[in-house]
């Protein structure tokens, strides 16, 4: 029995494996690109089904279609969305032609082929379920709607859930002080929750500059066609897609004002990119924190003990290591390296159409779906859970002796200085020293060298 039957494009006859619910040009694809074995990200391909069913609704309305024909295809695209074997049907690699034109045609052949048989007659893939399209505003518009999803749907709840874990812990904290450090030396005390807000306020800047991209971010190319012109698309089909996609998919977008630079630029996709990758600095910062003050227990910092959460060591028994802080600092450097590549696919806008367009979208869906889980991860099963190791904390802030800095405006920096540098050789208290070498009396020096007063600044 015959694994293959023949389809045909209009290069000619090519055999494709019997049960494929894709034609010719897809197969060519995959004959064409065994390149990193990475089919398009399920996002992508799931925005790019909601284009085709928003675009066969549009040209129904607008008389472009027939009622069955549109009524087919809306109806397979909505099935396809619910299928568990979905992306078995989508095995175009990434790396493809520039334009993404493959996986356009394996989606108009998959649905073409569904919406046949569901007729019961003849639905064409370039005639029926691209009419009104071109690869080249799809794919720009399937990139920026994926991305767009992602955004609304995924990372912005992740990062209000890290925003409001770190603000809850912080309120727990605020009765404990530390000792600062500033080029990872001995500092002037903070209280802990002081350390947790200026995390809160990277992620709450993180957050409001994503929601301003996102107005740009749900801009589309779709009816600008092949060039931006909208040639062999209705007037109208530009805005009636917007609108019909808006109610598929729970977002509002909107035709762009100039077509043609969303088509032949990227320059949107390279500024969200531009600030996930601002985001995941941030991230790194906080889990490379968390990492420090969970160091040790013996000799580290030992300030706080994040959640045991497996075995550290395959040969040190008992060992416990910062497994999630580890995991989102290399969630971070992936993101900031997806940032480079996306950057260089930004560069590659031809005169009429950039042509690193799948590219851009895997490594931006990438970095969304990385940032969202990580960022749950970090609030969840770090911030959240860490406890506080008090003793640990106090013994090192009341020997801290950068605490005379507090006597400056009484003393002055020179002697301060040297208050200082004898509690540090001595390994004494700098409240012991200060008391020999000034008439400042205990009780006084006491209440000038309160570390949680300290925190508060002023004279």
């Amino acid at each position: 029995m015959s694994t293959t039957r023949i389809e045909r494009d209009s290069m000619g006859e090519l055999e494709v494996p019997i049960d494929a619910l894709y034609g010719a040009q897809t197969q060519r694809a995959v004959n064409n690109f065994p390149i990193s074995g990475q089919s398009m990200p399920e996002a992508f391909i799931r925005a790019l089904i909601l284009v085709k069913s928003a675009a066969a609704i549009s040209n129904s309305q607008l008389e472009c279609l027939t009622k069955d024909q549109a009524d087919a295809i809306i109806s397979v695209c909505s099935e396809l969305l619910e299928r568990d074997d979905l992306m078995q049907h989508f095995p175009v690699d990434v790396f493809q032609t520039g334009s993404g034109t493959s996986s356009n045609m394996n989606a108009n052949e998959v649905i073409a082929s569904l919406a046949s048989n569901k007729l019961g007659e003849p639905v064409s893939a370039n005639d029926h379920v691209n009419f009104g399209q071109s690869s080249n505003d799809v794919i720009p518009s399937t990139v920026h709607i994926s991305a767009a999803l992602q955004l609304n749907n995924k990372l912005l709840p992740a990062l209000r859930h890290l925003l409001t874990t770190i603000e809850a812990k912080a309120e727990t904290l605020k009765g404990y002080c530390k000792t600062g450090r500033t080029h990872l030396m001995d500092a002037m005390p903070v209280r802990m929750d002081q350390s947790l807000l200026s995390w809160a306020a990277q992620i709450r800047q993180n957050i409001q500059h994503l929601e301003a991209l996102q107005p740009a971010i749900q801009t589309l190319a779709q009816g600008g066609t092949a060039v931006g012109t909208g040639i062999n698309a209705h007037p109208n089909f530009a805005r009636i897609f917007g609108q019909n996609l808006s109610g598929l998919a729970g977002v509002t977008f909107t035709p762009g004002d100039n077509l043609f630079a969303l088509i032949s630029s990227q320059d949107t996709a390279v500024a969200l990119s531009g600030q996930l990758k601002t985001t995941a600095v941030s991230v790194m910062k906080i889990a490379n924190d968390l990492r420090w003050m969970n160091s040790g227990p013996l000799a580290g910092l030992g300030e706080i003990s994040l959640e045991a959460l497996q075995p550290g060591s395959s040969i040190m028994p008992g060992k416990v290591n910062p497994v999630i802080p580890e995991a989102a600092a290399m969630a971070a450097a992936q993101v900031i390296g997806n940032d480079a590549a996306i950057t260089m696919g930004g560069q590659s806008g031809n005169f009429e159409l950039n042509v690193m367009l799948p590219m851009i979208a895997y490594n931006l869906l990438n970095s969304l779906e990385l940032l969202a889980n990580s960022t749950t991860l970090l609030a969840d099963k770090a911030i959240a859970s860490f406890t506080v190791n008090e003793d640990k904390l106090n013994k090192a802030l009341h020997q801290n002796p950068i605490l005379v800095t507090a006597l400056n405006p009484i003393i002055g920096y020179l002697k301060a200085a040297e208050i200082a540098k004898q509690a540090y050789k001595e390994k004494r208290a700098v409240i012991d020293v200060a008391e020999e070498h000034t008439d400042i009396p205990r009780e006084e020096l006491a209440r000038l060298l309160d570390p949680a007063k300290l925190t508060e600044g002023g004279l």
